[in-house]
């Protein structure tokens, strides 16, 4: 197992910076108590002096809701933790909810963090049961680290946060003072089980490539490419901690997206680097890309040179990346009132991985929102297939697992910005188990032998980074 020693030293809060945090709170609540308030987020911060590993913070930090998040293009990261409001279907009542997010922190410079699942209209299985179909939290607590320094936030929703001080006080003075760090080894991988097997893999191939002919299964019909997924999941000898996971491999894979969601109560972690943007905006301007296709890195200059010329000379993978390219064009077409999606492919290189992508960029009409934009491109063909509903309606027949979260959209809504990843390259994390999800793009030509062992590489490599290997 990897040492991870570099992890385990803690470092203490500036002293006096929670301090002067928490007189600030007590004071707002009070004033709040004595005032009338309209509903609204209100963010108070202070500096902290030195460095504060936000993923150290976050290990001590009480059980609870705990949030982690670090953009692919941002200097630093947010850990989060408790909630001072909760968006869901259980809390609200419905989707309708997701629109007043932007308007709920206007001014005040805070994030929602969340998700959706993969395919919202699917039940959860027991261990995706806790994040709903989709969950967006305002946290309570926010350590931000950038190249600027380190500040240590509390959010208040007023005026309800006015009648309970004393718990949010309390909360706060529980994470001002960090007991410990990062620390140990990751405990041994004792058995590993595939959904599905190698021979239920063939089987669902075999039905793509059907299905690309006319097919035999119901209510599935015009279907040009899928996306089909394999979840290996590991049993350890001991518990996971999910910071220490995801230092693990915030550490080895620069260039993506870092995230980490686990919901009060739920015992259950999702952990990820994503490479992939579902997409960023601000105001109303957006950003997406295209993305698939995937090929690893070479062990030396000349064998990496060979295989970025396969990947951009694949006609397979081409013919992959051009039907996610044509399905993003279609989901953001009657959202924008320009839209520029990029013809040709460049290549996306990672620290293991290299794929295709194509830039799209747009200007969104008035009125619309980030709820009609994860509506609209996610599933992305990239994850799902195209067109999109006729592969969502293949996997619920064909899968034999829940995906939960894994490759639905992971980000952040605020006051006039937002941005999501596809959580891809994840793993859900729940005790002594770690569930590990990988897919790959099904269409015309596919070979069972080759797809699987695709996987497989995308399954292993993510395992050593880990350290599980």
């Amino acid at each position: 197992m990897r040492d991870l020693a570099e992890h385990t030293q803690p470092e203490p809060l500036s002293a006096d910076a929670p301090g002067r945090l928490a007189d600030r709170v007590e004071r707002t609540l009070a004033r709040a108590a004595r005032e009338p308030y309209e509903r609204h987020v209100l963010r108070l911060s202070e500096p902290l002096v030195g460095p504060v590993h936000p993923l150290r913070w976050l290990s001590v930090q009480p059980p609870g809701e705990k949030v982690y998040w670090s953009g692919r293009e941002d200097a630093g990261s947010v850990a989060a933790a408790g909630v001072a409001d909760l968006i869901s279907p259980d809390a609200t009542g419905g989707p309708a909810a997701l629109c007043r997010l932007q308007s709920a922190v206007a001014g005040s410079g805070a994030r929602y963090y969340g998700g959706l699942r993969f395919d919202p209209e699917t039940e959860a299985s027991d261990a995706w049961a806790p994040f709903g179909a989709w969950r967006f939290v305002l946290p309570r607590l926010e350590l931000i680290s950038g190249a600027g320094g380190a500040e240590l936030a509390c959010n208040l929703l007023l005026p309800g946060d006015a009648d309970r001080p004393e718990e949010v006080l309390a909360g706060l003075s529980e994470a001002a003072s960090p007991s410990g760090g990062l620390a140990g080894d990751l405990p041994l991988p004792i058995s590993r089980l595939d959904s599905p097997d190698r021979a239920g893999w063939d089987l669902n191939v075999g039905h793509a490539l059907s299905a690309f002919r006319g097919g035999e299964l119901e209510n599935v019909e015009e279907l040009e490419k899928v996306v089909l997924a394999r979840r290996a999941e590991f049993e350890f000898a001991g518990e996971l901690d999910p910071e220490l996971l995801l230092a693990n491999l915030e550490a080895a894979t620069p260039g993506t997206f870092h995230f980490g969601l686990g919901p009060d109560g739920g015992g259950a972690t999702f952990i990820g680097a994503s490479p992939e943007r579902l997409y960023r905006r601000e105001g109303r301007k957006i950003q997406s890309e295209a993305v698939a296709g995937t090929l690893p890195r070479g062990d030396s200059e000349e064998s990496d040179d060979t295989l970025r010329r396969r990947l951009l000379d694949s006609g397979k993978l081409r013919r992959e990346q051009d039907h996610v390219r044509k399905g993003i064009r279609e989901s953001l077409a009657g959202l924008c009132d320009e839209l520029e999606v990029e013809e040709g492919v460049s290549e996306m290189k990672l620290a293991t991985r290299r794929h295709l992508v194509s830039g799209v960029r747009g200007r969104l009409r008035a009125g619309v929102t980030d709820a009609d934009l994860l509506s609209a491109l996610s599933p992305t063909p990239a994850v799902g297939g195209h067109p999109k509903e006729a592969a969502r309606r293949f996997l619920r027949e064909v899968e034999p697992f829940d995906r939960g979260f894994y490759a639905g959209p992971v980000g952040w809504i605020g006051d006039d910005a937002a941005e999501f990843a596809v959580g891809i390259r994840s793993g859900l994390v729940e005790g002594h188990r770690l569930s590990l999800y990988s897919g790959n793009g099904i269409v015309q030509g596919s070979e069972p032998e080759e797809e699987w062992r695709e996987v497989e590489q995308k399954i292993s490599d993510f395992a050593t980074i880990l350290g599980l290997r």
